[in-house]
Order: structure tokens, then sequence, then C-alpha cells
């Protein structure tokens, strides 16, 4: 495409989605080399404005490689508006030097890139970051010892710990982290046809080796001489294991300073750790902006993009360019069929609804009579995932109607509402539960259910290792969403949700190594203990 042509794309896409316009061209300068600590060195692409006088300088660092469509969602758009911008491959990506080894190097690669970056003749003198999910965790490895020139950070679906994901619920996440280690592990094959192919095959081969024993040989089958890593996160199944360590960067939240922009969905992978990230960031009075919008992991590039975009140009323009505030809350939600709230914090102060589930399926306000409600998961036939938070395009919101019907799923389901019921915060289930096994899960799900009897998923939560006996209280992923009048509220409880949850094999053998499995007879004894409470009532005013 000419410059001109590109131009002409720029602005076009500046008046439908409605953000401000280039401000002038720029050049790239391709495949600088960036010397680490041990010599390696990693390769990165400089987007040089046109002005003299620039905005301020991004840094940019990932394993996707540099060209699109992560060149122009993070670096000719900001490019265009005045800013410099470094786009830099990870370590054994894409030209830089090294071995890639997930997620290990980024604290000192990220501190070594910032001290190059110091030195260069054309740097504004103070930087800040941008980027998502792995370009997200980068941002944090910078975070766990600031450099005194960065400035603030634009973090979109980024995680601190990556050990969480894969294990925070006590259960591998099966679904995402091997079909992630398939893609990348094989992204930078030369065979663009045969690298399209495999990805429009991807999710039906991950699902494929998911349900095969055992799990370590199969994974191997899939990944061939790739993604190495896999197989040493199978084998370290203990979140306290010090080989997750260099993974889990709690640092960065105890130690930033700098102005942080927080952005996220509803249904993607890590918003409860974005939650968190505002949660203790706000709490220490770090400036801090959090948004949470009706978006999966994916979207965040597509549907998602013009609010990511609008949003950190107005937090750059602040806290690189001095200029004055454009947010008018540090919170700003989706909340389904009313739209965008402005909050001054997270979560709001809600009423309490507490829902029990009856005999015979029922969902209502008060407690039952002593009674008990059993199911059989059988992980020879696993309960399968419907929906959630994925990093797959199978995940977000889905009708699962399908799986409330299932004979090793219980479902409760309450009375048409009478009115919009808004839910806002993070709802919780307590079940009161036994299985003839120790060594089960639980899987509990909120869904509505519409006049015409679809039911589609509005939040899950997930307990591995649930103890044989007694309560467990589950923590359900935060929401903002509005039952509308004549819905019902469903509950689900499983034995899994596989493959997004490695499935529990019930014999208490090593997840990569097992190969037999036992059936798991699960009770839920109804009553007083057994109860969802919800977060709703009345919306939170928005500060408009």
């Amino acid at each position: 495409m000419s410059s001109e042509l590109a131009r002409r794309a720029r602005r076009a896409l500046s008046r439908v989605f409605d953000l401000p316009p280039p401000v002038c061209d720029f050049v790239v300068h391709r495949e600088l080399r960036v010397p680490m600590r041990d010599r390696v060195e990693l390769v990165a692409d400089h987007y040089a404005p046109h002005t003299a006088s620039p905005a301020g300088t991004l840094l940019v660092r990932g394993p996707y490689g540099r060209g699109l469509p992560f060149a122009t969602m993070f670096a000719s758009f900001y490019a265009a508006r005045g800013y410099h911008v470094v786009f830099q491959s990870v370590r054994g990506t894409f030209g830089s030097g090294g071995e890639f080894d997930p997620f290990v190097n980024e604290v000192d690669d990220g501190a070594d890139t910032a001290a190059w970056l110091r030195d260069q003749p054309w740097f504004t003198g103070t930087f800040a970051t941008i980027g998502l999910s792995y370009l997200g965790f980068t941002q944090w490895a910078l975070l766990t010892d600031p450099p005194p020139e960065l400035a603030a950070a634009v973090i979109t679906v980024g995680p601190d710990d990556v050990s969480g994901p894969r294990w925070g619920a006590g259960s591998f996440g099966l679904n995402d982290f091997l079909g992630w280690s398939d893609l990348v592990g094989r992204q930078e094959d030369p065979n663009r046809v045969r690298t399209l192919l495999r990805q429009a095959r991807a999710q039906r081969r991950v699902t494929s080796a998911s349900l095969r024993l055992p799990l370590a040989a199969a994974s191997r089958e899939l990944l061939g001489d790739g993604a190495l890593w896999f197989e040493s996160w199978l084998d370290h199944p203990d979140t306290d294991d010090p080989f997750w360590t260099r993974l889990r960067l709690r640092d960065g939240l105890e130690r930033a300073e700098v102005p942080v922009l927080l952005l996220t969905g509803w249904q993607d992978l890590f918003v409860d750790q974005t939650v968190e990230h505002y949660r203790m960031l706000a709490g220490r009075g770090v400036p801090t902006g959090l948004t949470i919008g009706p978006w999966t992991h994916g979207d965040m590039m597509t549907k998602a993009a013009p609010t990511m975009l609008r949003e950190s140009l107005d937090w750059l323009a602040t806290h690189l360019k001095g200029e004055p505030p454009q947010r008018r809350s540090p919170v700003r939600i989706h909340l389904s069929r009313r739209g965008w709230l402005n909050l001054p914090d997270w979560p709001p102060a809600m009423p309490s609804l507490v829902l029990h589930p009856q005999p015979g399926g029922g969902l209502a306000p008060g407690a039952p009579g002593a009674a008990d409600a059993t199911f059989v998961y059988n992980p020879g036939d696993p309960t399968p995932t419907v929906g959630g938070r994925l990093l797959s395009p199978v995940g977000g919101y889905r009708d699962d109607t399908a799986l409330a019907r299932r004979a090793d799923v219980l479902t409760f389901t309450g009375t048409a509402l009478a009115s919009d019921l808004p839910v806002v915060g993070v709802p919780v289930l307590d079940v009161a539960h036994t299985c003839a096994t120790p060594h089960n899960d639980l899987f509990v799900r909120i869904s509505q259910v519409d006049a015409h009897g679809r039911s589609r998923n509005v939040s899950d939560g997930y307990v591995a290792s649930a103890p044989d006996s007694g309560t467990v209280t589950v923590e359900l992923d935060p929401v903002a969403w509005t039952f509308p009048a004549g819905s019902r509220i469903r509950v689900l409880i499983a034995g899994g949700s596989h493959p997004r949850f490695l499935r529990n094999l019930g014999t208490g053998e090593h997840a990569g190594t097992a190969t037999d499995f036992a059936t798991a007879r699960h009770t839920v004894h109804l009553g007083e203990g057994t109860r969802l409470t919800l977060p709703a009532g009345p919306p939170p005013p928005s500060a408009d």
C-alpha cells in the first residue's frame, strides 16, 4: 500500500471508530538490535513520527511478531498521532536471539530494553508501555522494578500471574494453554497456507488431544517438536512450587507508582486478575483506571478496539503529554441492557439477594427442608465446556441449554422475574456437598433462561480438589449483568468443565501420566447451607 493510501485508510478508520485523527506521518526503522545482559540481541522496530514535537515514547514487547495486526494496533496507530514507538519481539521469537521460554525472561529483558531506550538520541525522556495479553505481562515484568523514566502503563487483558490461570482454580486451564502452546509453537512456520489450515482445525485437534490418556503423550503428539514448555507446566501442579516464581509478578502490584490504565472484558480469561490489579493499585493510592466491557479475550482487537484505542490515547495524553484528564471516573463498566456506568470504585455497594436451590429443580428465596440432589461425574464422558472465559473463539456468552439437560449436571431454575434485575459484583454459591471419592472438582454456573426456555451463561466458578464433605464456597466471575423481566435465573452444578479445565480423573494420579479414571458420585444437600448470593438490586448511580 502506498503511503498516501495508507494515510487515507488511517483517516477513514478514525472517522468510522470516532477516534482522534492522525496528526503526522512516520517512518519505520526495522530490525534494530537491542543488547541484553547475557549478550543476546533482541530485534525491535522503531516507528518515528515526522514531527518536531513528539507526544512521547511508547514501548511494546511481545512474542507474536511485529507485523499485522499487532503493528497496526500498537505501533502505527500511535506513531501517526505523534508517538515514538519501539515494538520489540521477545527473546526467541521473530528474529530475536535466545530461546523462547514463555514468561521466564521478561523481567530482565524488559529492564535491559529500558536501559537501551534511554540512550537513544530521539528518546523523549519519559515513556509509557502499552499492549494486551502477553504484551500486558511484559508490562508487569517492567513494573516489578520500574525504571525512573517510566511514566504510565496501559495494560489490556494482561495477567501478572500466569501460574494462576493454569492452576488458579486448582485445575489446569487445559483448553487455553494447550491451544496457545500449539499456536505459538508453530506461529513462525513459513508456509502460511499450512499455518492457516492448522489454525482452522486447532480447536478440534486440541479437544481430541485433551481426551486421550496419558495427557503428556497426547500433548506431545499434538505439539510435535515445538512448545517444549507445555509438559514442564504439567509436571508442576503445585502453585507454591519454586518453578512458578518467575511467572508470578506480584512485586509489580506492590511497587508500581506510575498511573496504570486497565482494560478487560467480562468474559476475558484474566478479568479476575485485572479486577484484583485495580483493587491493589487503587488501594495504595496509585492513579488507576479500570474499564470492563462486554468482551472476550479475542474481542479486544476487534469489537473492543475503538474503546481500547480511545481510552489509551486519553490516558497517554494525560500522563505523558500533561494534558487535562478526560476520564470521568476511575471505574467504567458496561452493564448489559443499560450501557456504560462511570463509578468511583469497584465493586459498588449492592443489596444481597439470596436464592436457594429447591427439590425438584427450583430456585427460590426460602430455604427448603432437608433434601438431597445427586449426580455422577464420569471422566470417560466428561461434562463439556460451553462458553465462558476462554482464550479460544468458542468462549464467551453461549447457548448452554443442552448442557443444563445433561444427566451429570444439576439444574435449578427460578420463576420469571417481574422486573429487570441488575447484578453487579461477584456472585457467591455455597454448596453443602459430599462426594464418594476424595478426588473431585465442582463447576458451578449462573445462566439466564429466556421466555422460550433457551439458556445462556452469565458467570462461572470452579473449585478443584473439593473436600469430599462440608460446605464449599465458590466465588464466581465478576459480572455486570441485567436479567430482564420475564427471564429466569438458573444455577448449574457439575463435576467438571472439559476441556476448559483439566478433568479430574478421580484417582489422584499425576495429571500428565495417568491412564486410569474412576467416576465420582456427588451429593448436594439442599437447605440452608446451599445458597446463591447475588449482588443484585437497583444499579449503582453513574457519574455522567
